[in-house]
């Protein structure tokens, strides 16, 4: 006998092409099944959905909440844990702090009481895997997983050096396997050695070489993307490219996004990537969206998530430890830098973003442009790179400013009147539709990490599914879901967690010649603090893990 039912609901699933079609969902043994053939059988329980909107769970493909970045930024910000109203403790749920970066028990109820049900963080040094994955255990609610950063790696680089591709690929399988990561990150690269090694150092074009291994960003992604591909790795390689909120910095992502000729990529929260102008030159800081869409519309290779920037305070959080240093000395605010030995950097900063600002309004505006110029909304990923832009809970406010024109156009007339004038936001008339929210918020991320079983509702899905009351301001509508269901349990009904529940760690295991494991290790004795055999993350977790194939698996 099925254990639920879920009838009469107007299902969007837009991974089969469903929209708005009033439907029963079937569920067993934690995932979606077909109608039984035999109409007389029953389910255990009956979610009488009726005049509800459901959906598959969402899926955040570009967060940090989880790893030691997240925990410093704890730390260095008490206050915001102090002034924001706590998770407090029920019977089924455990206490917790919110602010800009919650705890991780108010990160896993709070997501799943927006609907969302798997949730990855988008940088993670090899070096930190264990205490990600600790943290991420230690998050209730959701699936999670976590990118590893490989763009600054000295490996790579001196592979990179010796011209030897094969090298890399192998490293980079080796990589994943023994982390328990899920995809490969890379971050400013080769900018952010250039930042250990150099006062204010960094890259500030593709063809920069790194000085200590005379390399340059440009070898760095296309070596990494093509290894990626050759491993057939669920997701595509996972860019954070140069120059990250400098003006002028889009002809910088153009160029990343051609020098990846045809490979797949995944340029993340892309609204810090897209400025026009020059060197604190606000007269000439605008938007450039236009001409970088254009680009997305015409190469499937690429896809991005948008980073948007809602007005409010937040906590900047970056494996990018120039741009932590640069935000730093803009808003005068306490600062938290960390290298990583071999590996990668950080950079933290508190940051308020306000609507009179020229830079700040752009930066919103920018944002929705990408949403609403990207044709095709497979290709575009809901975010704020979170914290950066804003919380994840502001998620709810973005689909309002993508479904409602008229509500954008009264945001609009409160930031900086030149935004209004210099931006083509004004002109945009595009309404998002639920079908294409669906997509930038559950079937898209999926297809994006190549997650098979999440983001739909056919037959062998996982049964990870929100169910909505209809409202017309859907701001109210996407922050209170009526039920959320993980696995086929109810997890949330009409906002009160009602099971303690833990999801799983998603992670890959690409195959690779072991014989590479012996280099690794010498070159482990020669340059690491650690010893190469203590380096990969164990088994042991809550509710175990799941192995997401590879494509050449």
């Amino acid at each position: 006998m099925p254990e639920l039912l879920i009838s009469g609901g107007t299902v969007y699933d837009p991974a089969h092409g469903i929209d708005g079609e009033v439907r029963d969902l079937w569920i067993d043994g934690g995932k979606m099944i077909a109608a039984p053939a035999d109409a007389s059988v029953k389910a255990d329980r009956t979610l009488n959905a009726s005049g509800y909107v459901v959906m598959p769970g969402g899926i955040d493909i570009h967060s940090h909440i989880a790893g030691p970045k997240v925990n410093m930024a704890r730390k260095m910000r008490p206050e915001g844990s102090r002034q924001a109203e706590p998770v407090r403790r029920t019977m089924s749920a455990h206490s917790g702090t919110m602010g800009s970066v919650p705890s991780t028990f108010a990160t896993g109820y709070k997501y799943a009481g927006m609907g969302y049900t798997t949730a990855f963080d988008a940088a993670v040094s090899p070096l930190f895997a264990r205490h990600a994955h600790e943290e991420l255990e230690n998050t209730p609610c959701i699936d999670k997983g976590f990118y590893v950063l490989v763009g600054n790696n000295h490996y790579v680089m001196q592979a990179l050096r010796n011209n030897d591709s094969t090298r890399v690929k192998s490293f980079l399988a080796w990589l994943l396997s023994a982390t328990k990561g899920y995809a490969a990150k890379i971050v400013n690269p080769g900018g952010v050695e250039e930042w250990k090694l150099r006062a204010s150092g960094n890259v500030h074009s593709l063809d920069e070489k790194v000085h200590s291994f005379d390399v340059s960003p440009r070898q760095i992604i296309q070596a990494l993307a093509g290894a990626v591909d050759e491993l057939g790795m669920p997701h595509a390689v996972h860019i954070h490219c140069n120059n990250l909120g400098l003006p002028g910095n889009w002809t910088t992502t153009l160029e990343t996004m051609q020098t990846l000729e045809g490979r797949r990529g995944h340029l993340a929260h892309i609204q810090f990537h897209s400025y026009a102008g020059g060197d604190v030159d606000e007269e000439t800081f605008g938007s450039q969206v236009s001409s970088l869409a254009e680009f997305v519309n015409n190469n499937a290779n690429i896809t991005v998530d948008v980073g948007q920037v809602l007005f409010g305070e937040t906590t900047s959080m970056t494996a990018d430890g120039p741009i932590g240093y640069y935000l730093h000395n803009i808003y005068k605010t306490k600062w938290f830098s960390a290298d990583i030995e071999s590996e990668s950097g950080c950079g933290i900063a508190p940051i308020a973003y306000k609507n009179k600002s020229l830079v700040h309004a752009f930066q919103w505006a920018i944002g929705l442009e990408w949403f609403l110029l990207v044709n095709d909304p497979w290709q575009v990923a809901m975010s704020t790179d979170h914290p950066n832009g804003s919380s994840f809970l502001a998620y709810p406010q973005i689909i309002r400013l993508l479904m409602d024109r008229a509500f954008r156009d009264d945001v609009l007339k409160t930031v900086h009147p030149h935004v209004r004038q210099r931006s083509v936001l004004a002109d945009l008339k595009r309404e998002y539709s639920l079908y294409e929210i669906c997509i930038i918020t559950r079937a898209g991320p999926a297809r994006m990490l190549g997650l098979a079983n999440k983001g739909h509702l056919g037959p062998g899905a996982d049964a990870d599914i929100t169910i909505y009351l209809p409202d017309d301001d859907k701001q109210k509508m996407f922050e209170l879901p009526r039920y959320v269901i993980k696995a086929g349990r109810v997890i949330v009904d009409n906002g009160e967690i009602k099971a303690d529940c833990y999801g799983k760690t998603l992670h890959i295991s690409p195959a690779y010649d072991t014989s590479i494991e012996g280099d690794i290790s010498n070159w482990f004795d020669r340059h690491y603090s650690i010893r190469f055999r203590n380096y990969p993350v164990g088994e042991e977790s809550r509710d175990g893990s799941q192995v997401i194939p590879c494509r050449n698996d």
